[in-house]
């Protein structure tokens, strides 16, 4: 073969490589080419009710009762022009799927605002990037204020109607629990929070907060606008965990200059719902929790309060606890648009009263937890909650979720080892799923939110499913079909839904993580303590778990105070190899064992500015980094293509899927933007299976995906490695053609030929 020369690629003027050939380019430049296939969003109907992800925010067309728009917690923002019988998603590709405010423009209802970052405090609920912006009813968007608010959330945003491009936004801190590292260490996380002004339509805000204003910089968890005198505003100072500066405040001069008001209401409480009555503007209600505790508990509802003079006075409403513990999670509020006595509160449950809040009654609202209350055109209640979207039609709900594909999975997908369609996998709030054909839609197996699980790679009729909490694990011997407890005798703290493994030698054995590891060696009929307290104490516990394919012996586990640390005797004692380790509180798949290496382990890096990607080959006495390249987001998830020469790097971070062919020397995307991409969203899980050239990604917000993966010299992509793809390499690199492009630098030369022939050599 005759070595090129090295030289630039010109991709304008470069010819056409011939169309036998341009399969090379999803091996060569696979940011460019693979092809991503949902595999799931739904949740099979229960009780007649189709159940998605949680929605945390709904915009209703003033005119249109069919036209509304559904912001996915993390699944970006949809669009429904036939009143949820289908959907469109209209923000797939860009920064951010994490969501938390929608607003139309009251003049034009083609122009949306999209505040990103999920304002609902929970260790899921990522940080927003900024303020999309659509001018023509979602089909293009700009990013907006990205300096301003990233890192934080977006509450509530508010719109002038005399003067729309006069905007208002709510600002809270992003995330859940421990405060510090809710937002995972984004750089702009501490920046300013409360209330912004925007007098150009968006495009640049002021913070109203702070000085002389009387507004304090806290979380505005609560932003309504006087339906008659738009420069009347009243905002809910809501910080989460209590603050004596916590209540409501009103201005009168567009947000100059601020008042609390005390009358009648409590000091010092946690988070605050407000809603204003369009037909009546003395009429305001608002909902407020307890303050939460630094875990999170504690916070259940305050009281509930009316004022029928503007504010100057407020009157305790008789209602109960509707908001469990999770008032920081679980608050919202609505007032009728036709009827200022009717009001609408959403918590754990959703209530209403017909009284001014005299006495309240459930509606039965179809799923639980509660987070937005919104009117459409014919002043009907549309609910966002962990079950997606309802609307209240007369005295019964109607599902408006067919096709909103915003599903929350949790890491912990397994597959099937005979029978390629069978998936199986926890969600957020909606139990854990089995996927077994190739429809969009999985049955529900497991109730609560549902964690890691476990397919019996020996008997595939056995598996594994978990709901939160230690101990609550569950056996099914019939394939799914049922499931038993087994998990009596765990005990210990757990990161909310605990990681546990089946020993790939011995299908008999499990082991479970808590503080410490446990483990089964009869199939869950019993369990006994393994390990010592692998955490610095506290309430840390750990949230991955790895063992070794080609030695068991070999377990790597990760705690969320930091820690990474090694078994050699299959989990029973463990050394600390890596200390100070960031991410996420909760269960996690950020380890990988090289399937024939039980010393050299992958770690990927939930944080930003972080080093991402690192990789031990000694078993964690020394350390690499392989994330030059890769953009600063959150990596949640590694899986590595050990074939070649040179392993084939997965990240699955924050914002998809992005992959490295020159062991982390460079990165890029696994897909561009765009049809047959997949989403921007939060990946949290990769399943890597050679043998059926696929990776399956599952997200926080948008479904189960999968992409092929076939062997970087498998040019034709066959299955095969042969002479054929040697011969079309060689003819792309005589030609300097960028399908010879093998590691994507922009040069066709020896490095790319010795990539190829090392890929070559190897038969992968």
């Amino acid at each position: 073969m005759t070595m090129k020369q090295v030289r630039p690629l010109d991709r304008a003027s470069t010819p056409r490589a011939a169309a036998w050939l341009w399969p090379l380019v999803a091996i060569a430049a696979p940011a460019h080419a693979q092809v991503w296939t949902e595999l799931g969003h739904e949740r099979s109907a229960v009780s007649g009710y189709q159940y998605v992800g949680r929605v945390s925010g709904v915009a209703c067309s003033k005119t249109n009762p069919n036209l509304l728009y559904a912001a996915g917690a993390d699944g970006g923002v949809w669009k429904t022009t036939d009143a949820g019988l289908t959907w469109t998603p209209l923000t797939d590709h860009q920064a951010t799927t994490a969501m938390g405010a929608l607003a139309l423009d009251p003049t034009n209802e083609n122009i949306i605002y999209a505040g990103t970052g999920e304002a609902n405090f929970a260790n899921h609920s990522r940080p927003g990037q900024g303020i999309l912006k659509s001018t023509d009813a979602g089909a293009t968007w700009a990013l907006l204020a990205k300096d301003t608010f990233a890192g934080r959330s977006i509450s509530r945003l508010v719109i002038d109607p005399d003067a729309p491009s006069v905007l208002y936004a709510g600002v809270t801190r992003a995330g859940g629990f421990p405060a510090p590292a809710a937002a995972k260490g984004h750089p702009l996380a501490n920046g300013p929070r409360g209330v912004f002004r925007s007098l150009d339509a968006g495009v640049t805000w002021t913070h109203l907060g702070g000085g002389g204003s009387g507004l304090p910089q806290l979380d505005c968890t609560d932003l309504v606008m006087d339906p008659v005198e738009p420069s009347v505003l009243y905002a809910a100072i809501g910080f989460i965990f209590g603050d004596a500066a916590n209540g409501v405040y009103k201005s009168v001069d567009a947000g100059a200059t601020w008042t609390k008001l005390g009358v009648g209401l409590p000091a010092a409480p946690g988070r605050i719902a407000l809603a204003i009555a369009p037909t009546n503007r003395n009429r305001l209600y608002t909902l407020i929790a307890n303050p939460a505790d630094g875990a999170g508990g504690s916070a259940s509802t305050l009281g509930a309060y009316r004022t029928d003079n503007a504010g100057a006075a407020w009157t305790s409403l008789n209602i109960s606890s509707i908001q469990s513990s999770y008032g920081w999670y679980l608050c919202t509020i609505g007032v009728s648009p036709t009827d200022h006595n009717v009001v609408y509160t959403g918590g754990l449950e959703l209530y209403v009263s017909t009284n001014a809040g005299g006495s309240w009654s459930g509606t039965s609202i179809p799923h639980v937890d509660c987070h937005d209350i919104r009117f459409d055109a014919a002043a009907r209640p549309v609910v966002g909650c962990d079950g997606g979207l309802f609307r209240r039609e007369g005295s019964t709900w109607a599902n408006l979720n067919s096709g909103l594909g915003i599903m929350q999975y949790y890491a912990g997908l397994s597959t099937h080892p005979t029978n390629p369609s069978i998936l199986f996998a926890g969600t957020q709030d909606n139990g854990t799923l089995l996927r077994t054909d190739t429809s969009t839609s999985w049955s529900h197996r497991v109730g609560g939110d549902g964690g890691w699980t476990q397919i019996d790679q020996v008997n595939p009729n056995t598996m594994y499913a978990e709901s939160q909490g230690t101990g609550s694990i569950s056996k099914s011997t019939d394939g799914g079909a049922s499931f038993s407890f087994i998990g009596s005798g765990l005990s210990g703290r757990n990161c909310f839904l605990p990681p546990f493994l089946i020993d790939p030698a011995n299908h008999n054995r499990l082991i479970y993580a808590t503080e410490r590891v446990w483990e089964t060696l009869d199939a869950g009929a019993s369990w006994h303590t393994l390990s010592a307290d692998l955490t610095a104490g506290g309430t840390a516990a750990i949230r991955a778990l790895a063992i070794a394919p080609s030695d068991s012996s070999y377990v790597y586990a990760a705690t969320n105070d930091g820690r990474v640390l090694v078994s050699t005797d299959f989990g029973a004692t463990f050394e600390v190899i890596r200390e100070n380790n960031p991410g996420w509180p909760r269960v996690t798949r950020e380890l990988f064992v090289d399937p024939g290496d039980p010393r050299t382990m992958y770690l990927g890096v939930a944080a930003y500015r972080a080093t991402q990607v690192v990789r031990t080959r000694d078993a964690g006495a020394t350390w690499e980094a392989l994330d030059a390249g890769l953009p600063d987001i959150p990596v949640n998830v590694i899986a590595v293509d050990t074939r070649s020469a040179l392993p084939r790097l997965f990240a699955g971070t924050d914002a998809g899927v992005y992959v490295s062919i020159d062991d982390g020397q460079t990165w890029a995307r696994y897909a561009t933007p765009g049809p047959g991409a997949i989403p921007h969203a939060c990946v949290v899980d990769l399943r890597l299976e050679p043998s059926r050239h696929r990776l399956i990604a599952s997200t926080q917000g948008r479904g189960v995906w999968t992409a092929p993966v076939y062997c970087p010299a498998d040019v034709d992509q066959n299955g095969f490695v042969n002479a054929d793809d040697f011969d079309a390499f060689a003819s792309a690199f005589d030609d300097a053609d960028p399908a010879a492009d093998f590691n994507r630098d922009g040069y066709v030369n020896g490095n790319d030929y010795d990539l190829f022939a090392g890929a070559f050599d190897v038969g992968c």
